[in-house]
């Protein structure tokens, strides 16, 4: 079940929901509007899931950055956001979908207990340029049924992201679980 727009500005006054910075302006009808931070890693050339992601750091400049088709970019939420009672699903929506910007598609979900900024996965299908703390997606929250077991209390890779993290398959790849 999805919490409306109502019901997550109450879960925050309660509460039970973390979003910081928390903007009431930006809950919509079923979601709250999420926003680009200014940093991204760019990824060019071949990735190889047995190594960590060789990048290049970007800020995102007053008047914008030219996204190039072809680069994979990782770039993070403003906000940071979390919840011990739900669980989270992040998107991007139809504002930056129709500029052709592909936004976080392969990793959705926020488990009970993830609080965190989130890593996004972007790519463009054209030159497109982005700006500073500009809306990007929708996060909905989901009510969740059976004993919940929260997310940093398990002993998971990403349970202390702080802001843009590469992939840590290699961590797998190694026999290096934590």
């Amino acid at each position: 079940m999805i919490l409306t727009g109502p019901a997550i500005a109450a879960a925050v006054t309660a509460g039970d929901i973390a979003i910081e910075p928390y903007d009431p302006a930006r809950i919509s009808p079923n979601a709250y509007d999420w926003r680009l931070d200014t940093t991204l890693r760019e990824c060019r050339g071949d990735l190889d899931a047995a190594h960590p992601a060789k990048f290049t750091e970007l800020t995102v400049p007053e008047n914008g950055l030219l996204l190039e088709p072809g680069v994979l970019y990782l770039g993070a939420t403003l906000e940071r956001t979390g919840s011990e009672r739900y669980a989270q699903m992040l998107n991007g929506d139809h504002t930056i979908g129709s500029l052709g910007i592909w936004v976080h598609v392969s990793a959705p979900l926020g488990h009970v207990g993830h609080a965190i900024r989130w890593t996004l996965e972007i790519r463009a299908a054209k030159r497109v340029r982005i700006h500073p703390d500009m809306t990007f997606g929708k996060l909905v929250f989901l009510q969740t049924f059976g004993a919940a077991a929260s997310y940093q209390q398990q002993g998971s890779k990403y349970r202390a992201t702080e802001g843009i993290d590469i992939s840590r398959l290699y961590q797998e790849l190694r026999g290096d679980r934590g």
